[in-house]
């Protein structure tokens, strides 16, 4: 089992950044990919970015390619998710996720945190 805990959420003006935390506990983290999701109010929830076991390999979401960077330190077991020039259409509950490569598919984890939620205004 791994668990997985989100903090870094809350509430700021566009334009803004926040640094989200994914912390793991549990079996090895380190042979683990992780997904950073998003869902808001009424949408499906969508993957934003992944990152493979190493760092080395990473994917980003169309809507956040160059605001956002994913990254990891596994040595402390923990995923970030830099979010700079925040929009308030990045408004939406933020979750981390864990499986064994990346995928976009939200069932196709088995791992997920609580999430956290980020509020961007306008």
């Amino acid at each position: 089992q791994v668990q997985l805990v989100e903090s870094g959420g809350g509430l700021v003006q566009a334009g803004g950044s926040l640094r989200l935390s994914c912390a793991a506990s549990g079996r090895t983290f380190n042979n683990y990919a992780a997904g950073w999701f998003r869902q808001a109010l009424g949408k499906e929830r969508q993957l934003v970015a992944g990152i493979n076991w190493s760092g080395g390999d990473t994917y980003y979401a169309d809507s956040v390619k160059g605001r956002f960077t994913i990254s990891r330190v596994n040595a402390k077991n923990t995923v970030y998710l830099q979010m700079n020039s925040l929009k308030p259409e990045d408004t939406a509950v933020y979750y981390c996720a864990a499986r064994n490569y990346v995928s976009g598919v939200p069932r196709e984890y088995d791992y997920w945190g609580q999430g956290t939620q980020v509020t961007v205004s306008s």
